[in-house]
């Protein structure tokens, strides 16, 4: 990478956490897609990201499509053109932003995956609870799906935020935008005993006493996205379960099964946090292809009723 771009890089990280305060997971997308552009741009002599005609843009384009898939290369164009947007319409750095003429491929919109109800009750009463690491990994998954949590505001979560009395916790959701959400009366019962019999045991293994994290790994440090993966993972085969889904499938089901028993879609949009109505409107669709399941199930083809 040249000194230029990594110094247009540097800017934009800089930008997308102290402005957007977006997570770090997320900045470190963005950042891997840039540097994969810059590096096609090394690679073929094109110069710094600030010279590029839309020509080089489609080159880059077509270039991605011998190695990546359409929903990739959307992705990558996407953090490409929040990149430039910033050094046109913010910075001011530079006068134009070569992608916004060029066409990406469109990729087939797949429907996010999600549990229904029973499967994920078995689920939850499957965990085993007889340990500390047992009580917190059945109330990581209750939160997630009883409270529609994103994986990371389930890890950013800090004591001070829930008040399990009033079955509430506040929410430091994506662009710092604040949310109250409900707990289960499960969760708030798990969720106790969770900081009297569990908590304490992980945060004795801390170096750091002071951690305010709700949730803890083994050693007592905070719980990261990739430690509820791989708790997951762990927890199906311990509990034998068919179930092939991530973490984020959760929050899929919450969102499905609260429209499926009738909830407006714009209480579900407050309750996920999200910006959009038109992104939690996936979900009506889902909803209704799950009814569908269910109907099917009730009524199957073939089953012709004698008069």
């Amino acid at each position: 990478m040249s000194q230029r771009n990594n110094e247009f890089l540097e800017k934009f990280v800089s930008y997308l956490r102290n402005e957007r305060r977006y997570s770090e997971n997320t900045i470190l997308a963005y950042s891997n897609d840039i540097k994969d552009f810059f590096k096609y741009l090394d690679e073929n002599e094109f110069g710094d990201a600030d010279e590029i005609s839309e020509k080089v843009a489609a080159f880059y384009i077509s270039n991605a499509a011998d190695t990546f898939t359409p929903r990739s290369i959307q992705r990558k164009s996407s953090s490409i053109k929040s990149f430039y947007n910033f050094f046109v319409e913010i910075d001011k750095e530079m006068e134009k932003n070569p992608f916004l003429g060029v066409d990406i491929p469109k990729s087939e919109k797949r429907l996010p995956k999600f549990v229904y109800d029973d499967e994920i009750k078995e689920f939850l009463n499957a965990i085993d609870v007889s340990d500390e690491v047992g009580k917190r990994d059945k109330l990581i998954f209750e939160l997630l799906y009883g409270s529609g949590l994103r994986v990371s505001e389930l890890t950013n979560m800090r004591l001070k935020d829930v008040d399990s009395d009033s079955r509430r916790i506040l929410i430091h959701g994506k662009g710092s935008k604040d949310r109250i959400v409900p707990m289960t009366v499960d969760a708030k019962e798990d969720y106790q005993k969770y900081l009297v019999l569990s908590r304490p045991i992980f945060l004795a293994r801390s170096n750091n006493l002071e951690n305010d994290s709700v949730f803890l790994n083994f050693h007592g440090g905070t719980l990261t996205s990739r430690g509820v993966r791989d708790i997951l993972n762990r927890v199906l085969k311990e509990t034998s379960s068919t179930m092939k889904v991530s973490p984020h499938a959760f929050r899929h089901s919450f969102a499905t099964h609260l429209l499926n028993k009738g909830m407006d879609v714009r209480m579900v949009q407050e309750l996920l946090g999200h910006s959009n109505l038109s992104t939690t409107q996936i979900y009506t669709k889902l909803s209704k292809e799950s009814l569908q399941k269910e109907y099917e199930k009730a009524f199957p083809k073939g089953n012709k009723k004698n008069d």
